[in-house]
């Protein structure tokens, strides 16, 4: 008596568009793969419209491409009739419809949608099994792996880790040039002369898809052009713009990888960020291509852009992923200093006086996209400083970048930017007056505020925010050693420059909606 073929259903995430996966070494013709696009992915916060566009794009993109390789799919788009908009809805409508016999996945990457599977599974009425999405250099339990029983771990360690683990930059069981870090290389100003090369744009008409996140009455922020979508939505473009950024932009990259500029919204960056988060492209490739044009040009290409380049990847990336999976749930509930100030209107328009915060929102919100400087030292600083909720600064910035995933997203914003899981993330608050941005930037020129003023009505807000902040939180910051020279500062000035300070930074507060 023949055997039945066991018939499987195996759901393919959005940000799992990784053909490189084992799951597609050989066809198949019991295995089914699904994908679907939801509400309750589209609604869980208000995104950028060119996000929602993007992650349906390449989803659909990548459906197409391994049809062609001969896998069955089943597509559930935004409108079809038989969607019934979840996960879990879903998956039970189509084991009953396809005659399923077991269902697979792959491990998601965001703890929500992880809840929502591992659930859904005992929910099933056929066997089901999960993998690994093979893409990461570390396991989700990587810190217990690597630290067993350490509370506090810090990037760098974590960083010099994965490159003896992975042989990364490595002479033998040292760093290459005897450093593990080149950062103090890397924080350089934008001269006036310099000119980045323009940014490689894709051309995609993606109208079809518009109208139907329209229609169904997706609420979405941004701006976008759905007759020329510049963002990559597949593997071969996703190829071409790490190329392009090798050539073009690695050799500059360390050194102005903080510079914030009106000139250029890309400056040196790969804005890579969205083809790895959605896996087209592999972290690991992205180093190796990388390394391999150092080793080629040495004389293109210094040792100190490569490194900072391969930190972001192989240190931060990675860093932030496992702390993430560290700390779930209980970090997306925390909030060190008890801020509850609601998040300005204008962050949803950029409509400030502010000049650097109003070009970096209406850049995030015209290219759903700010480099990690503007994100953690802009919009950011001014978000601690202002004492806003992290959960009103979550949603923001999980909504409105490309590449914004929780895992990627709450790391650095609720960690790193605000400070609020109390240092577990970062060794200290980043925060600054102006000073560091008219050091950094070319935004201070021609705005209303004055970066020099600390007190008046056309004071820089970011002056008195910042020592209002040291003193509403001196009882839980004064002992930081990294915050010592700080309070120096604050403790030396009188009780009637201090008052000054805080009366004016108190008067903007008020008036936040109108700054």
């Amino acid at each position: 008596m023949q055997k039945k073929q066991v018939k499987t259903l195996r759901l393919i995430l959005g940000d799992q568009l990784n053909d490189r996966h084992s799951w597609f070494k050989q066809v198949n013709p019991d295995v089914i793969y699904c994908m679907m696009e939801i509400r309750s992915e589209t609604d869980y916060v208000k995104h950028h419209i060119q996000k929602v566009i993007g992650f349906f794009a390449a989803m659909r993109c990548f459906s197409d491409a391994i049809k062609q390789q001969g896998h069955q799919v089943i597509y559930l788009k935004i409108d079809d009739p038989a969607n019934r908009q979840t996960f879990t809805r879903n998956i039970l409508y189509l084991i009953e419809t396809e005659g399923i016999d077991r269902f697979e996945y792959q491990e998601a990457d965001e703890y929500r949608v992880e809840v929502e599977l591992n659930q859904l599974c005992t929910l099933l009425p056929v066997p089901s099994d999960k993998t690994c999405s093979e893409h990461f250099f570390t396991e989700r339990d990587a810190m217990q792996e690597l630290f067993p029983g350490q509370e506090k771990i810090v990037m760098e360690s974590f960083y010099r880790m994965l490159r003896r683990k992975h042989n990364i930059l490595m002479e033998g069981t040292k760093p290459l040039f005897g450093q593990w870090n080149f950062d103090q290389q890397n924080r350089k100003k934008l001269p006036a002369a310099e000119q980045p090369p323009e940014p490689l744009l894709f051309q995609h008409d993606v109208r079809a898809i518009y109208a139907s996140i329209q229609e169904a009455g997706i609420e979405t922020m941004g701006s976008v052009n759905p007759a020329n979508f510049t963002w990559p939505l597949n593997r071969e473009e996703s190829l071409r713009l790490l190329s392009y950024f090798i050539q073009h932009g690695l050799k500059k990259f360390g050194t102005y990888q903080d510079a914030m500029t009106t000139s250029s919204w890309a400056v040196y960056h790969s804005r890579l960020s969205f083809s790895l988060n959605v896996k087209l492209l592999d972290p690991l490739e992205v180093i190796q291509q990388a390394v391999a044009a150092y080793t080629q040009q040495p004389e293109e290409i210094a040792y100190n852009q490569l490194e900072g380049f391969v930190r972001q990847i192989l240190g931060w990336r990675e860093y932030m992923r496992a702390m993430y999976w560290k700390l779930m749930p209980d970090f997306s509930f925390m909030n060190f200093f008890q801020h509850q100030r609601a998040l300005p209107t204008w962050f949803w328009n950029g409509k400030t006086q502010m000049r650097c915060l109003h070009h970096a929102i209406q850049q995030s919100l015209e290219q759903a996209y700010a480099h990690h400087i503007q994100r953690l030292m802009l919009t950011g600083n001014f978000l601690l400083l202002a004492e806003i909720a992290p959960d009103e600064v979550d949603a923001w910035y999980l909504g409105i970048y490309m590449d914004a995933l929780e895992w990627v997203e709450i790391t650095n914003t609720r960690g790193m930017s605000q400070y609020a899981d109390g240092g577990l993330i970062a060794t200290k608050p980043y925060i600054s007056s102006a000073a560091y941005i008219q050091k950094m930037s070319s935004y201070c020129s021609g705005c209303y505020y004055l970066p020099e003023q600390k007190i008046g009505e056309r004071a820089c807000p970011m002056n008195s925010l910042y020592w209002r902040f040291l003193h509403q939180h001196q009882d839980k910051l004064q002992k930081n050693p990294r915050m010592a020279m700080m309070y120096q500062v604050w403790n030396k000035m009188t009780p009637d420059t201090q008052q000054e300070l805080l009366t004016q930074a108190n008067a903007y507060l008020t008036n936040i909606e109108n700054l």
